[in-house]
């Protein structure tokens, strides 16, 4: 057995189990980082630069954090990029440039998902007919919310359970079908996409006049958030108005926070109050910092979310988002996309990575 399944098999195990302590969660942290110091070379150059070696780093708050943006710049992953089962790429808003994730093999990754998934959204069922407001994963497949979608139908969906997105946009005549099926039927139902595909399928049937009451059970999960709706106001609007247009409790609305670069999601319990607080398995860490000293912020105080995913076997274990939020006892809240000082943290963190990672790979 080579080292990258040594890991694999090590990371699969820490995973499958119920909880982990402070100690098994940093003892596997550090292996990762000793492995991806050893084998992901511009992260090598970058830990160097910073003085951070496996022998000087003895706890999981003290890997260095590879600014998120530095994915579009710099191949991050301990093997050959072209030996990648999958390649996850964000959408590329910025600049036009796409974040790359490079995943050896998709076994952690998924796991990861469906483990979570189970016990965040599915909770106390096996399976419910899904209807998902995504396109399909052969449309999208370097997208890993279409992966990630594609294997919750797969694992947990009904076989009546249908994708809702065609090249037209949403089938409106298709998911009218399903929320009377549903209607009529009693049977539970569960609506699964992209965050501004609820608002469009939202304005759709308020222009139709079309309100729903799902059986209790039904369930929705919207994801990505959406542009000039992620104040706290207009937030607690979409959950009211998919409340009452399709007669779902708002604690059964769940947001999904996950992005391209990590390996792990996070979940609310849903949303009958906004911001609502977001959580993690045991195998996924958060840190709130002030990005420009890099220190934690005090608990309760606003700061730049870092992650630390153990899913993340492959490129680095630990990000530094442009997401702000604040730590709390269970959880966080995540208010929003970085502006003013603390955007100007993350630049400055980004164009260091790049210079460190360049120098290291040019010498």
């Amino acid at each position: 057995m080579n080292q990258q399944q040594e890991i694999v098999q090590h990371v699969f195990h820490f995973i499958q189990a119920d909880a982990s302590g402070e100690k098994d969660f940093n003892e596997l942290a550090l292996r990762l980082y000793a492995y991806q110091y050893q084998y992901n070379l511009p992260y090598r150059s970058f830990c160097m630069q910073k003085g951070k070696t496996p022998r000087t780093v003895k706890t999981w708050k003290d890997i260095p954090p590879v600014p998120i943006n530095a994915f579009k710049d710099a191949t991050l992953s301990c093997t050959g990029p072209e030996k990648a089962e999958a390649v996850f790429m964000t959408s590329g808003t910025t600049k036009g440039i796409k974040g790359k994730h490079y995943h050896p093999t998709l076994q952690i990754y998924d796991q990861s998902m469906t483990l979570n998934f189970k016990k965040r959204f599915m909770r106390d069922i096996e399976h419910i007919r899904m209807g998902i407001l995504f396109p399909k994963e052969k449309e999208l497949p370097n997208s890993s919310l279409a992966h990630y979608l594609a294997l919750a139908v797969k694992k947990f969906g009904t076989k009546e359970s249908h994708y809702l997105v065609n090249e037209n946009g949403i089938d409106m005549n298709r998911l009218l079908d399903e929320l009377h099926h549903a209607e009529e039927t009693g049977e539970p139902y569960a609506l699964l996409g992209a965050s501004y595909s609820f608002v469009h399928m939202l304005e759709e049937l308020e222009r139709m006049g079309k309100t729903f009451s799902l059986p209790k059970g039904s369930r929705i999960l919207d994801t990505g958030g959406f542009k000039n709706q992620s104040k706290e106001l207009e937030l607690n609007d979409f959950y009211l108005l998919l409340s009452t247009t399709l007669g779902i409790e708002r604690s059964e609305c769940i947001n999904m926070y996950g992005v391209t670069e990590l390996s792990t999601q996070f979940y609310d319990k849903g949303n009958e109050s906004v911001p609502s607080v977001k959580s993690g398995p045991h195998w996924i860490r958060t840190r709130v910092i002030n990005p420009l000293t890099g220190e934690e912020v005090p608990k309760g105080e606003r700061g730049v979310l870092v992650h630390c995913d153990l899913g993340n076997f492959n490129s680095v274990t630990t990000i530094l988002t442009e997401d702000v939020g604040i730590e709390l006892e269970n959880g966080f809240f995540l208010l929003g996309r970085v502006q003013g000082t603390e955007a100007k943290g993350c630049s400055i963190a980004v164009e260091e990575f790049l210079k460190a990672a360049s120098k290291g790979v040019s010498e």
